[in-house]
């Protein structure tokens, strides 16, 4: 027995699968700031650190990611406002960051100048808070005006709770609230919610009111019309939802010319409102409701509304199908015209990726097989929708965007969607670092500004995508990185590492890790991404065939893969590990619970894993859309199926187990690993469990936590599966 399992002989032992409907032993794990559950909590780090963290292997992976997270060759990625670019970045001598600006030339050399606006390290020692940066708004300015009004969001602990504050760009400088800046929930320690702007001086703000003014995840249930100068409790209700929805919002969008102002009703994931308000906060004040479908998605530019669509819509003769992107005049839809014009229909092998406006042209990234294609889409000059996606001198036009790297990730974000028709692509891949060009809309090449280094030799590796066979018959494809001799199946079983995810239609591509490249590609190990069902590799169709009670094709598709790379020669059960982290953290759980003879080690990350208790655990209502409600006896049938806490059996053969969550993540609950593990060490399992005491859902709040973090993962892996 180890020294990691003999650590646990104060808990029970169990021996048969939990009953959901008894008294839960370790229930007491849920109460997050508990004194108790925090002296277990510091219990397992301890004996993380003695076992995992005590493998001379584990410092040297630790400082590796760390160099590379502190490097000052990384691409600063940055955001234009005006005549400068904005960038947040951390480093060795900045541990939580400083957000700064340079001049676009400036950014073209290899050494630009930066101005500090803000530095988070000053203000957490000034302020004695663990500041976590959250992100900023920043305002329009009208023409000739600077660029001044700043909305920062900061986290304490890095929680998605979060603090508002008026910032003045110009002064560099917090506006106090005794000069009329706004503010949010700084006396709270923060809320769930944000401040947006509404104009120079007003803000919409949706956070929590007071009692009953959250839904039953835990957000914002009121949004709200806040007028500089006034009494916080004298903003006005522009809308109040249901007890039973998710999240309520508002934004204004501040094209000169085209603003509009817009109400946003989440009554559940994948299914919500949206509202266009005029004289918002005023007795004047009116809703229409877009009458879209309720799963469909609207954006707004300019003139132009765009549709895309979770399921098929049918208007009068003509049917959409689901995972379209269609396109119309805002005005005349709003006023009961229905002229769509169709810019995007999925087929078997291609989805919608993405869609990023410019000034006047419309970029489409298409997943063809999970590699990206370009496209760019100019609307018609009249400003009516054409009737055909080809298009003509009354149509929508397609043309080639220029050429990207054709096994690359390619990402595409505007430079000023409101001014010009200049584009950022950003492009990666498992070998090639990321490269940051500019292009501009009917320019025939990229030029590329900025790539990052490279952290590792890739000379004799390569990366190539597969197909695995599911149980049902659906081909699921699959990345692969390793030597060519792993790849071949011929040097014999290999360290591997399968990673996914499969949820929230969120699609899994590549990209460039300088940890796996260091830590395990450099030292013989293959790395493994799975596509699988529950993404949205293939639009909302490959989402949708794993929700509720098809959670099962997921794990299903996963245990696909794994039975591939093993019947490729590529590795065996012995030597392959799997790693995931919050929807993928049930993933792997289930993973281990179902199918524990197909792997070596298990890592678990932020996890879901109680799926009895998931919906009453801080954010976990919202994702009912996704798994079903457990309090629904009907439902329950088939989430008891995939709820690996109910699922563990004391009498059952498992791989090592590493867990890893964070106390201040406050949307999966850290109850979740916290008992999970307690329950593996009450079988006799072999597990590791660590916690960092802040970090957010994300699990670290700086750089040296997630290399530190990162290290127990890595070494683990290694420990487990043979590697070096």
């Amino acid at each position: 027995m180890s020294e990691r399992q003999r650590t646990t002989t104060s808990e029970p032992t169990i021996t048969t699968p939990l009953d959901p409907d008894a008294q839960d032993p370790f229930g007491w794990l849920e109460e997050v700031e508990g004194v108790e559950a925090l002296a277990w909590v510091r219990a397992r780090n301890e004996e993380a650190h003695a076992s995992v963290g005590a493998d001379p292997v584990f410092a040297k992976i630790e400082a590796q990611i760390l160099e590379v997270l502190d490097s000052d060759d990384r691409v600063p990625e940055v955001s234009r406002l005006g005549e400068h670019l904005y960038n947040f970045w951390r480093d060795a001598d900045h541990e939580r960051g400083i957000w700064r600006r340079t001049t676009p030339e400036s950014y073209r050399t290899d050494d630009p100048e930066w101005e500090i606006l803000l530095d988070l390290d000053a203000l957490a020692a000034e302020e004695d808070e663990s500041w976590v940066w959250h992100g900023a708004s920043v305002l329009r300015p009208e023409p000739g005006e600077p660029w001044r009004k700043v909305l920062i969001d900061l986290s304490p602990g890095g929680s998605d709770a979060d603090v508002t504050r008026e910032f003045d760009l110009v002064e560099k400088a917090f506006v106090s609230p005794a000069d009329g800046g706004f503010t949010r929930a700084v006396e709270q320690g923060g809320a769930k919610g944000a401040l947006s702007w509404c104009g120079p001086d007003a803000v919409y703000v949706y956070t929590d009111f007071g009692p009953g003014s959250l839904t039953p995840s835990g957000y914002p249930r009121i949004v709200k019309l806040w007028r500089r100068g006034t009494p916080f409790e004298d903003a006005a209700v522009v809308y109040e939802g249901t007890d039973e929805d998710m999240y309520i919002s508002a934004r204004r969008i501040h094209t000169p010319g085209f603003e509009r102002d817009l109400v946003s009703r989440s009554i559940a994931f994948y299914k919500s409102e949206t509202y266009v308000a005029t004289d918002p906060g005023t007795p004047e004040q009116t809703l229409t409701k877009l009458d879209i479908p309720d799963s469909a998605e609207a954006g707004f530019h300019r003139e132009w509304l765009l549709i895309e669509l979770r399921d098929e819509w049918s208007l009068g003769e003509r049917t959409y199908a689901a995972g379209s992107l269609l396109a119309t005049d805002a005005d005349r839809f709003l006023a009961g015209e229905r002229d769509l014009t169709v810019l995007f229909e999925p087929t078997p092998k291609t989805s919608l990726a993405g869609a990023t406006w410019t000034r006047n042209h419309l970029v489409l990234n298409v997943f063809e097989d999970v590699k990206n294609r370009l496209y760019t889409l100019t609307p018609p000059a009249s400003g009516r929708a054409g009737a055909s996606e080809a298009g003509g001198s009354d149509g929508w036009t397609r043309s080639e965007f220029p050429e990207t790297d054709p096994v690359a990730a390619v990402g595409t974000r505007a430079v000023d969607a409101v001014e010009s028709d200049e584009v950022w692509v950003v492009t990666s891949g498992y070998l090639t670092p990321a490269t940051y060009g500019l292009t501009t809309i009917g320019d025939e090449t990229v030029e590329p500004i900025k790539s990052a280094p490279a952290w590792f030799d890739t000379d004799g590796l390569r990366a190539e995508q597969r197909f695995a066979t599911s149980a049902d018959g659906t081909r699921i494809p699959y990345f692969i990185v390793g030597s060519d001799a792993a790849l071949a199946g011929s040097a014999g079983p290999a360290p591997t590492l399968l990673y996914g995810y499969g949820g929230f239609e969120i699609p899994m591509t590549p990209g460039y890790s300088a940890g796996v490249g260091r830590v395990w590609l450099s030292e013989g190990g293959v790395y493994v991404v799975a596509n699988i069902r529950g993404g949205g590799e293939y639009g909302p169709a490959w989402h949708q065939a794993a929700l509720k009670e098809n959670r099962h094709k997921a794990y299903e598709d996963f245990a696909a893969v794994a039975r591939h790379l093993a019947e490729t020669g590529v590795t065996d059960a012995s030597r392959l590990g799997i790693q995931g982290g919050s929807n993928g953290g049930l993933l792997t759980g289930n993973m281990l619970t179902l199918y524990p003879e197909l792997f070596g080690a298990v890592v678990i990350q932020v996890p879901l894993l109680d799926m009895k208790r998931y919906s009453h655990l801080l954010a976990g209502a919202s994702w009912m859309a996704e798994y079903g409600d457990p309090d629904v006896p009907e439902e329950w049938d088939f989430i008891k199926t995939f709820s690996p806490y109910h699922l563990l059996d004391g009498s059952r053969t498992y791989p090592p187990v590493l867990l890893t969550t964070s106390t201040k993540d406050d949307r999966v609950h850290p109850g979740h690993a916290r008992k999970m593990a307690a329950l593996l060490a009450a079988t006799g399992k072999d597990v590791t469990y660590y916690e960092n005491i802040e970090g957010g859902h994300g699990g670290a709040a700086n750089n040296a936590q997630s290399a530190h973090l990162s290290a127990f993962a890595w070494t683990f892996l290694r420990e487990r599966l043979g590697l070096g």
